[in-house]
Order: structure tokens, then sequence, then C-alpha cells
């Protein structure tokens, strides 16, 4: 399984372009989802960013994701029909037979329909961001933030975040290979995913927190909260131009098909 978040080398186009380029990509994609509330353009949206993937040659990798992201998307979904109600009620999630609570949690359209806009717009912004995150060597990333004077500590942050990700997972995935070794069986179903959690997230925050406390010794030691950081220098090119415009003629798209809907 490809690991989330994590630096994919190629050639393609957007790993030609630089990263400043890919940031206003990835801020106008996201953007347009959060003023966005329709359904059909936040489709498109995801769409875009798909093809724009598949473009560059990263579009395996997003792809690989979806199982998560329909699952993300599923609770979200759940969670909000669970908390909002509004428009016409299509069912009830507790059948109108049982006596006393008979008919509650209705299930509505207005429901449905808001919390599968949440769902579509989570999907055009993670998928966005994980298509620069991808394309992008940490160190580069690190040289355009550090160019756009983001503060030092801030930036280290950032790209520890995005590199503990992959880690976790990566430990996860070990520590369960661990247990099933050992011979423990959780059981099957739902029931038996839920206990098989247990013994992997104890040790797996537990590794985590030494790892923090290592990198955050080895980042004074170092010297990086002084500013060490090394800024480099980065071109722009032809290429980026093409994806600017690109961006902006999606926004135009975007902004005129919200102007006629209105």
């Amino acid at each position: 399984m490809q690991e989330i978040m994590q630096y994919i080398p190629g050639n393609g186009i957007f790993h030609r372009v630089h990263p400043l380029t890919k940031l206003l990509f990835t801020v106008i994609i996201v953007i347009l989802a959060v003023l966005t509330s329709d359904l059909l353009l936040l489709a498109f949206l995801l769409v875009a960013v798909f093809l724009a993937a598949w473009a560059g040659g990263l579009g395996r990798g997003l792809t690989e994701q979806i199982p998560l992201l329909l699952v993300l998307g599923v609770m979200l979904v759940l969670f909000t029909v669970l908390t909002m109600h509004g428009g016409e009620v299509l069912f009830t999630l507790i059948p109108a037979g049982i006596p006393l609570i008979g008919g509650g949690l209705p299930v509505t359209t207005g429901a449905l329909l808001f919390g599968t806009i949440l769902s579509l717009r989570f999907a055009v912004m993670l998928f966005a961001f994980q298509l620069l995150v991808v394309s992008t060597k940490p160190g580069e990333l690190v040289t355009t933030l550090r160019q756009l004077k983001m503060p030092i500590d801030y930036t280290l942050m950032f790209l520890i975040a995005l590199r503990f990700i992959p880690t976790l997972q990566r430990e996860g995935i070990r520590i369960s290979e661990a247990q099933l070794a050992r011979g423990y069986a959780p059981g099957d179903g739902m029931m038996g995913k839920v206990r098989g959690l247990k013994p992997v997230i104890l040790p797996l925050i537990l590794n985590a927190l030494g790892k923090a406390d290592t990198l955050g010794l080895t980042i004074d030691m170092r010297g990086y909260r002084r500013g060490r950081a090394d800024t480099g220098t980065l071109s722009f090119g032809a290429l980026d131009g093409v994806v600017i415009l690109a961006a902006l003629a999606l926004a135009a798209i975007v902004a005129a098909t919200n102007i006629i809907l209105v």
C-alpha cells in the first residue's frame, strides 16, 4: 500500500515545477473547495485534481488512498446525519415499532446533502494537498517556506508533521504484523478490527513519543531553532506559468458556474 504523504520520486509535470507554483495551485484548489457548495462543482474539482495527478504520473498514489477516504467520508456523513436535521425525512435509523425510542434518529435529505458536500470538499482538499506533498522533496518545501519568510519553528513543525505520518503508518503495520506473528487473533468482523486496534495503538503512541523526544533534542543540538536552515535557490520555468494559468482557468470556470447557478 502506498504510504500517505510520502514523496514519490519522478519526472512528471508536478515534479518539474517550482514548489511555490505547486503551493499556489493547492491554495487555489482549497479556496475553491471551501467556497463551493454545489455537488457537481465539487465533483468537477475532484476530477480535475485526479486528471492533474495522472498527467503528472502520480495518479496511482492518489487512487490507492480512495478506500481510506471512502471510510472517512462515510463516517463524516453518518456523523452529520446523527447531529443535523433538515429537509424531508427519508427514514429513521431506529424502527418505529420499538417502544419508547421507535422512530428516533431520522435521516433527512438536508443532512445527507450537507454530509456529502463535506465529504467531497474534504476529498478535494486532501488530494490537492497530497499532490503537493508527494511531488515535492521535503528540502525543497522547507526552502520555499523559508523564502516566504515563515518562521523556522513553524517550518520545522510542518515538515516534522508530514514526515511523521508515513513513519507512524509503517510503525503501525510492523506492530500489527508482530502481533499476528505471535498468534494474536482479535477475531473477524467489525468488532475484531476494533479489538485488534488496542495492542497496536498503545505501542504506537509510546514509539511516537520516544521519536518526538529524540527529534527535539536533535533539532536543538544542530541549532535549527537559531535559523541554520539552508534556504537555497530554486528557479521558475515556462511549465510554472502553464500550471498557474490552468489553476486560474479552473477558478474562472468554477466562479462563472457559481454565478450562473445563483
